[in-house]
């Protein structure tokens, strides 16, 4: 049976720090394994073969902590690796033994596992849940000061440190909760391949959503949007544009406004599919849709919008650019227009559903904010329901501009 123990090498120089290592033996022969743990000699309790905290050390007490706690991690991981081969009825010797736990400590750190699944997520062509994965890993890894931390040493101290630091960035609970449900789903999955166990490490940071404050802006202010004019050329009025074709198709997304085809509208008829539920919606195509179309020359590209204009560059990265442009030029408009709130795409998308509601618009075609807790209780009651009632109340919002 192989064991693995670990060993001591005191310093040749007197007051240095030694090295821990860890002893694989196993069917006669012997191999040691290198750590980064480094300890002085009354830290070292030979008899136990442990490292102790030094009553003359009260200040490495927290780092000695630390290392017994990695210790016991990298021993776990020894016998799993130990148990796995003889799981799988293989004849193994210290080398394969060692190669398999090295192996599993590279791909077991947090950066790799998750690097990983960004890929497949972007291979599957959910590009933008590949971004998120990816901003939620930045973010972590700046707590870590660009220091990799391995899955098994993910606990609920290391996690409560997490959301600490951000709750002192000034980050909103919502913001903090969206890092942490993507953590957690990363760790989920990393201990469904078996490459830590489950802790709960998530168990008491907050990985809720919170209510927002409403973000919808009155009629009035829509009116002033539409009537605000700029010179010819300016952004601002681009901005506009994008803000009141959302508003005026029921508040759709921008990404949903970005990647509509020339082929979606047909007979007076706007289809498209949402990217973020693959729900289809019809939308009838209204004069004062035609009219922002009208404003701008016939985009070059298979897509309806002057959003993504170029075939030459990355459609999901002009995407992006104008979705930043257009945020920031109706910020601009916000302070013109005398806006309660300040202006992005999605006040649109929120205005057009509390201004739907402030028409006796029957909850069960639109209620506040979309209606429900999520957006996806709401697409399922749209869904449910014939598109010309729902076309009825667009037009009738749109009649009172």
């Amino acid at each position: 049976m192989a064991s693995v123990k670990v060993k001591f090498r005191p310093s040749s120089i007197e007051g240095k720090t030694g090295a821990l290592y860890f002893q694989i033996a196993h069917q006669c022969t012997t191999r040691t394994q290198r750590t980064k743990y480094k300890i002085y000699n009354d830290e070292w309790d030979p008899y136990t073969s442990s490292i102790v905290p030094s009553p003359v050390r009260p200040e490495r007490h927290a780092v000695i902590a630390c290392y017994q706690k990695r210790i016991t991690i990298d021993q776990s991981r020894f016998r799993k690796c130990i148990a796995d081969l003889m799981l799988n009825n293989l004849t193994f010797n210290t080398e394969d033994l060692l190669c398999l736990y090295q192996e599993r400590t590279v791909t077991g750190t947090l950066t790799t596992f998750a690097s990983s699944i960004i890929h497949a997520l972007r291979e599957q062509g959910r590009i933008r849940t590949g971004e998120t994965y990816a901003c939620a890993l930045k973010s972590f890894m700046q707590f870590r000061r660009g220091n990799d931390i391995l899955i098994d040493e993910i606990d609920q101290e290391v996690i409560q440190a997490y959301e600490n630091h951000l709750r002192k960035k000034g980050l909103t609970p919502n913001t903090t909760s969206f890092y942490m449900r993507i953590l957690r789903a990363v760790y989920n999955r990393a201990v469904e391949k078996e490459l830590t166990t489950q802790r709960y490490p998530f168990r008491h940071v907050y990985t809720g959503i919170e209510k927002t404050a409403k973000r919808a802006i009155p009629m009035k202010i829509i009116r002033k949007i539409k009537q605000q004019k700029f010179h010819t050329d300016s952004t601002v009025n681009y901005a506009r544009d994008m803000f009141l074709f959302s508003f005026y198709t029921r508040g759709m997304s921008f990404v949903d406004m970005a990647y509509l085809k020339k082929a979606d509208l047909s007979n007076g008829i706007l289809t498209y599919r949402r990217k973020k539920t693959g729900q289809q919606l019809f939308i009838k195509w209204e004069r004062c849709m035609q009219d922002i179309l009208n404003r701008y020359p016939e985009n070059p590209t298979q897509y309806l919008l002057p959003i993504i204009r170029s075939v030459k560059k990355d459609d999901r990265l002009q995407y992006r650019n104008a979705l930043t442009l257009i945020n920031r030029k109706l910020k601009i408009l916000s302070v013109f227009v005398h806006s309660p709130h300040p202006l992005s795409m999605y006040v649109a998308r929120h205005s057009w559903a509390s201004i739907a509601k402030s028409k006796n618009i029957p909850l069960s075609i639109i209620s506040e904010g979309m209606g429900h807790d999520s957006e996806t209780t709401t697409q399922i009651y749209l869904s449910s329901l014939d598109t010309t009632l729902i076309d009825r109340a667009n037009l009738l919002i749109l009649n009172d501009i």
